[in-house]
């Protein structure tokens, strides 16, 4: 009985053996990569060229950086730089649209693997995601009727200003103090808002720039930037914290398109001009 029992443990300790082996030989790259996880190094290039894509998160409202068009195709500024970046990589891009609130949590559990799409550069951000070198500047500005009486940010005091829950505009705003003397809504999406202030559900949007000045110049909507607006942003691209191949290497062939001429072709097909920042 006991040689039985012993038999049979030896029998199976030796198939667990045989078994570790197979794996070892059968899936040596699991296994390579399972020991390089454990050592800390830095998978996230490796894993966007082994999946074939590169899954981009967005806000696909956000003209004219990526938003969805008339034929419910995701399109857009960003959209197209992403697209050369992933064809110079030899690999897909897939858009992925997230909520803007939320976007944090689809980057930290791998629903996406970074997040371009305007995305402002702020001390807040870093600390819970590794941002790329800036590749474009921008500003925070009020929008209002053609017709407002509102002229000057004095003017704005006392009325209804919406701005996009979650986004830097809303901490410039509520951080200002300006934002101190007027009554801020928080809004979904900057369409919305907009929608709104076109219905006088409000007195002013306060937004970024580029979407300001391209919504103006192709929506024919009468709406009108007030002169002044609060300060200064840059756009840039986020990424986990440690993700720093991913990060180096799609900001590395951004330089290279900067340096053939293919990024100023894609600005100017978008805004008139090359109005990037990259280096």
């Amino acid at each position: 009985m006991k040689k039985s029992i012993f038999a049979a443990i030896g029998a199976v300790s030796m198939a667990a053996m045989m078994a570790l082996a197979g794996c070892g030989s059968s899936d040596s790259s699991s296994a390579a990569d399972t020991s390089k996880a454990a050592s800390g190094e830095d998978q996230s290039l490796q894993k966007v060229l082994d999946n074939g894509k590169l899954v981009l998160g967005l806000d696909a409202t956000f003209k004219p950086m990526g938003y969805t068009d008339e034929n419910d195709n995701i399109v857009g500024f960003d959209i197209d730089c992403a697209e050369e970046v992933c064809n110079r990589l030899g690999i897909k891009l897939e858009p992925y649209g997230v909520n803007w609130e939320t976007k944090e949590i689809d980057l930290d559990t791998g629903t996406i693997d970074c997040i371009w799409n305007g995305l402002s550069v702020s001390d807040e951000r870093k600390k819970v995601m590794l941002m790329s070198d800036a590749y474009m500047t921008n500003e925070m500005v009020f929008v209002v009727n053609a017709d407002s009486d509102i002229k000057t940010l004095a003017d704005l005091n006392g009325k209804t200003v919406d701005v996009q829950n979650g986004s830097t505009a809303q901490d410039i705003l509520e951080g200002s103090d300006v934002g101190k003397t007027v009554t801020v809504s928080q809004i979904e999406t900057n369409v919305e808002a907009l929608n709104q202030l076109e219905m006088n559900m409000c007195d002013a949007v306060f937004l970024d720039s580029v979407v300001a000045e391209y919504e103006i110049s192709t929506s024919g909507k009468a709406f009108r930037v007030l002169d002044e607006g609060l300060e200064p942003e840059e756009y840039a691209i986020g990424f986990r914290l440690g993700d720093k191949a991913l990060c180096d290497k799609i900001y590395g062939t951004l330089q290279e398109m900067k340096a053939d001429g293919k990024l100023a072709e894609i600005s100017t097909k978008w805004f008139g001009k090359d109005v990037t920042t990259v280096k």
